[in-house]
């Protein structure tokens, strides 16, 4: 049975729970942050966020609590999903684990998100279906995000990608590793097919590490995204559907993903439209 605590804040219900999800074997922790101003169920957004023990060390319900009390974004319950101690196997690309095998479960990480997870939502909080549904996530978590939207397109709308481990390659430097045939989700984008609804918000930071492989001046992790956006512009994405955020004193942590925050939620759910990037 999942064992839950409730926080009572002015404009959000912050429930505690624990999953015992079969498939990945393991009591997953969930922190519900369910709206309290809904006058239309109908009108509530989901979106799900990986790695969801780092919200708790920004304080995402404050973060969440001035956006609402200034009515600055539609209602939005947002469900933080902490990892496990398998974190690197759990997160990556379901349909290949990397070269050295690492994302390995991810495939039952899925089933534990459509089998178990949101039909244990559905019936908990008596909400049959969302206004839409979105996932994002940090790093590792923010790759394993992304392909669950790619590969089920039709069941969500927006993607958020916050310093996203999208150099997630299947071969390693020394066994012959090109950007252009060894980049697992660079590759799944090339041979998807376009889905018009879907949007995608990209985060950088300037300072998220200091390697170059290609040795051009420009760190990989904003080389991997700025070619992952020219996969989708090939695809037939355009800025109306992509937003790229790069914070130029940004790291790889959790100060630098609050800052981009507040954008994502805006930009996804805002409740006046942003400048088009």
């Amino acid at each position: 049975m999942p064992q839950e605590k409730t926080i009572a804040l002015e404009t959000i219900l912050i429930e505690k729970i624990t999953i015992t999800s079969v498939y990945l074997d393991r009591d997953v922790m969930i922190d519900a942050y369910l709206p309290t101003n809904v006058s239309k169920p109908e009108e509530l957004s989901l979106l799900l966020i990986n790695d969801g023990q780092d919200l708790v060390k920004m304080n995402f319900e404050e973060l969440l609590e001035e956006l609402n009390i200034k009515k600055a974004i539609e209602p939005l319950f947002c469900l933080g999903i902490h990892c496990g101690e398998e974190r690197k196997r759990e997160y990556g690309i379901a349909y290949s684990a990397d070269y050295k095998g690492r994302g390995d479960k991810a495939g039952l990480y899925n089933k534990f998100i459509f089998d178990e997870l949101l039909p244990f939502i559905r019936k908990k909080y008596q909400i049959p279906s969302f206004k839409e549904k979105a996932f994002a996530g940090f790093s590792l978590g923010a790759l394993t995000a992304l392909d669950i939207v790619w590969n089920h397109a039709s069941e969500f709308t927006k993607a958020g990608v916050f310093s996203g481990s999208l150099w997630w390659r299947r071969k390693s430097y020394d066994e012959g590793y090109d950007d252009e045939t060894d980049r697992l989700m660079h590759l799944q984008i090339r041979t998807g097919i376009f889905y018009p609804w879907l949007k995608f918000f990209i985060q950088c930071g300037a300072l998220d590490e200091s390697e170059d492989r290609n040795k051009n001046g420009i760190i990989d992790s904003i080389d991997d995204a700025l070619d992952f956006i020219i996969e989708l512009k090939a695809k037939g994405y355009t800025n109306e559907h992509i937003k790229y955020m790069l914070i130029t004193d940004g790291k790889h942590d959790i100060a630098t993903w609050l800052k981009a925050f507040p954008a994502f939620l805006q930009w996804g759910w805002g409740t006046k439209k942003l400048n088009k990037p």
